[in-house]
């Protein structure tokens, strides 16, 4: 079975448009394609846009998922704060309900977000 994303897979984003990029450099998304696309296979849900903080990088941290300390084994470069990575919704929903919640980049993030988070919350954190 490919990880690869399937052309004919829903690619729009929260506003109902295409979905634009996350951020190249670190390269990030799910496929390492610079997006937050989705697949069956991809059990943490990768499609919320978000700009590190220094808030978030602890709090996920100390949730038990590090995002700080480079994995070069895997290609994960360690993130720092500004830099743009797709992560989990269910770990932004976490943080947002703790108060640390991140900025996103809404045209970024895909629709399947919509699933947990409501478009006017959304609005409210996209910078």
């Amino acid at each position: 079975m490919s990880i690869h994303p399937d052309p004919k897979i829903n690619r729009l984003n929260v506003l109902g448009e295409p979905l634009a990029s996350c951020c190249y450099d670190p390269l990030t998304g799910y496929f390492r394609n610079g997006f937050c696309h989705t697949a069956v296979t991809d059990s943490g849900q990768h499609t919320m846009c978000a700009q590190m903080t220094s808030e978030f990088l602890n709090f996920s941290q100390k949730v038990g998922n590090d995002l700080i300390t480079p994995l070069p084994e895997v290609g994960f470069p360690g993130l720092k704060p500004g830099d743009f990575w797709c992560i989990c919704v269910t770990r932004w929903v976490e943080a947002y309900q703790a108060g640390q919640a991140p900025p996103i980049k809404l045209n970024a993030c895909h629709n399947a977000v919509l699933h947990y988070v409501p478009l006017n919350i959304l609005v409210e954190y996209a910078v």
